[in-house]
C-alpha cells in the first residue's frame, strides 16, 4: 500500500480559493477556502469538486512537492458537483482512471486529501467500500446519484481529492461527509465523472435541459411518513421561475408518477429520463394531485 500511495502522490493537489464576499454593511469581505485535487491529464488539468471553486476570485492549486500554480477555471457543472482547472508549467504527473464499475463492497479503497488546514502534504486514510449506487438528496446542495459509500475518513478539504483502489487507479472523487454521522462518506464514481472531464475538456461546459423542479424521492418509508398515496415517484418541493414545470402548470406538492411514458421510480430515474431529451421536445409526465392523475407536457429548456 505504501507503493501505491506512493505513485500517486505527485498528482496529488491542494485547491485554495479566495472569494470576496460583503459583509452586512455590504463591506468587501475576503474569505477562502480549500479542497482537494488530482492531476487528470499531463497537460495541467485538474479535477475537482465544483462547490470547492465554484464563485471564486482566485484558485491557487498545490502540488504535493510544494510548487504552487495559479488554477484557470476550464468548467464546471453543478449538476455532477465536477470541475476541471488547468494548470501551466508542464508537463505534470497524472494518476490512472479506473473503473467504478468493477468495485465490490468490501473492497479496500484509499482517500487522499488536504483536510483541516493541516500543513505537511496530503493526508492519507484507508477503508473499505461500504455501498454503492448511493444518492444524496439535500435541499439546497447538487442531487448525486451513484455514489460510492466509503468508510476511508473524510473530513473539510478532502473534497475533490481522488478515492484509489489498489492498483492506484483513481475509482471515485471524495465529495461529501455526514457530519452527524461517524464513518460514512461518499465519493463520485469515476465512471460517472469521465464523460464530463472529456466533455469540459472539450468545450468547457456541459449542456442539459432544463426542467425546473426541485424534487425528493418517493420511497416506501417517505410515503409511510408523509402519508402520500403512493410508494415511488418524485415529490415536488420547489418549482423554479419561469421554468419549464411552472409554464406546464406542475406545483409543489404534485408526485410525478410517470415521465415520456415510463414509469418513474425515483429521482435519479426522473434525472436519467432527462438526460436522454435534448432542449426543445416536449416531455409528457403523469401527475399525481389531490388524489387524481394530471398530465402535464413542458417543453424542455436548456441549462444555463
Amino acid at each position: 500500500m505504501p507503493r501505491i500511495v506512493a505513485r500517486a502522490l505527485p498528482a496529488m493537489v491542494s485547491v485554495t480559493t479566495r472569494l470576496i464576499d460583503r459583509d452586512q454593511f455590504n463591506q468587501p469581505m475576503p474569505t477562502r477556502g480549500l479542497g482537494s485535487g488530482f492531476v487528470v491529464d499531463r497537460r495541467g488539468y485538474v479535477l475537482t469538486n465544483f462547490h470547492v471553486v465554484g464563485g471564486a476570485e482566485e484558485v491557487k492549486v498545490t502540488l504535493s512537492d510544494g510548487r504552487s500554480f495559479r488554477g484557470t477555471l476550464v468548467g464546471g457543472d453543478r449538476f455532477t458537483d465536477l470541475a476541471l482547472l488547468k494548470i501551466d508549467g508542464g508537463p505534470f504527473a497524472a494518476v490512472g482512471l479506473g473503473d467504478s464499475s468493477r468495485l465490490a463492497v468490501g473492497e479496500t479503497v484509499i482517500a487522499i486529501g488536504s483536510p483541516l488546514w493541516i500543513e505537511g502534504g496530503p493526508t492519507v486514510t484507508v477503508g473499505v467500500v461500504s455501498a454503492l449506487g448511493r444518492s444524496m438528496e439535500q435541499l439546497g446542495l447538487p442531487v448525486l446519484h451513484n455514489l460510492i459509500q466509503t468508510d476511508a475518513a473524510i473530513n473539510p478539504g478532502n473534497s475533490g481529492g481522488p478515492l484509489l483502489n489498489l492498483r492506484g487507479e483513481v475509482v471515485g472523487i471524495n465529495t461529501a461527509v455526514i457530519v452527524s454521522a461517524h464513518g460514512i462518506g461518499f465519493a463520485i464514481s469515476i465512471n460517472e465523472a469521465k464523460p464530463v472531464v472529456r466533455e469540459l475538456m472539450t468545450h468547457g461546459r456541459i449542456v442539459r435541459v432544463s426542467f425546473g423542479v426541485v424534487g425528493v424521492s418517493v420511497t416506501p418509508q417517505v410515503a409511510y411518513a408523509n402519508n402520500l398515496p403512493v410508494e415511488r415517484g418524485v415529490l415536488v418541493v420547489r418549482i423554479e421561475s419561469g421554468s419549464p414545470a411552472e409554464k406546464a402548470g406542475i406545483e409543489p406538492g404534485d408526485i410525478i408518477t410517470r415521465a415520456g411514458g415510463i414509469a418513474v421510480r425515483n429521482l435519479h430515474h426522473f434525472h436519467e429520463t432527462l438526460k436522454r431529451r435534448r432542449s426543445g421536445q416536449e416531455l409528457e409526465v403523469e401527475i399525481l394531485r389531490d388524489g387524481g392523475l394530471v398530465t402535464a407536457r413542458p417543453v424542455l429548456g436548456e441549462e444555463l
